[in-house]
């Protein structure tokens, strides 16, 4: 039997070009990498535990200093979920976590989707930039496309 399922898409390709390009000028400043995964559902999962099962498939914890940042959409159940690895997290705790998941509801709640993202995208790469500089060495360890599943 053959099933063809066709993955909903959420945004235009016009906003997945913001969000990618201010992926990009977050990036500019830092070491740091950050990725948006958007998905259908949790699959039954906590948020953040799908966030983690996705900052793992993604290869978020291979970076060389450890700091990476996932910001992850389920889409069905309308939740959200900021995951940083051990090495922005050393540093910015759980309070940043946090405030950057309240400002980023308020655009949800709004229905400003795309605005939410990228503003929870410059949030986190100005913290990046404050604890990992851009330095002449660095390149992109991962890719600034928003996953789609």
């Amino acid at each position: 039997m053959f099933s063809f399922f066709r993955k909903k898409k959420y945004f235009t390709d016009a906003e997945l070009t913001l969000i990618k390009s201010t992926i990009e000028q977050a990036e500019s400043g830092t070491s740091g990498e950050i990725r948006v995964l958007v998905e259908k559902s949790t699959d039954g999962y906590d948020v953040l535990d799908r966030a983690a099962q996705h900052f793992e498939k993604l290869k978020m914890h291979k970076t060389a200093l450890r700091n990476g940042v996932l910001i992850y959409l389920a889409m069905e159940e309308k939740q959200f979920a900021v995951a940083g690895d051990s090495g922005i997290h050393h540093y910015v705790k759980n309070e940043f976590w946090e405030t950057v998941k309240l400002e980023m509801f308020d655009y949800l709640a709004d229905g400003k989707t795309i605005d939410g993202i990228c503003h929870a995208v410059q949030m986190v790469g100005t913290e990046l930039q404050k604890y990992f500089p851009h330095q002449s060495s660095d390149r992109n360890e991962l890719p600034n496309d928003v996953v789609m599943r």
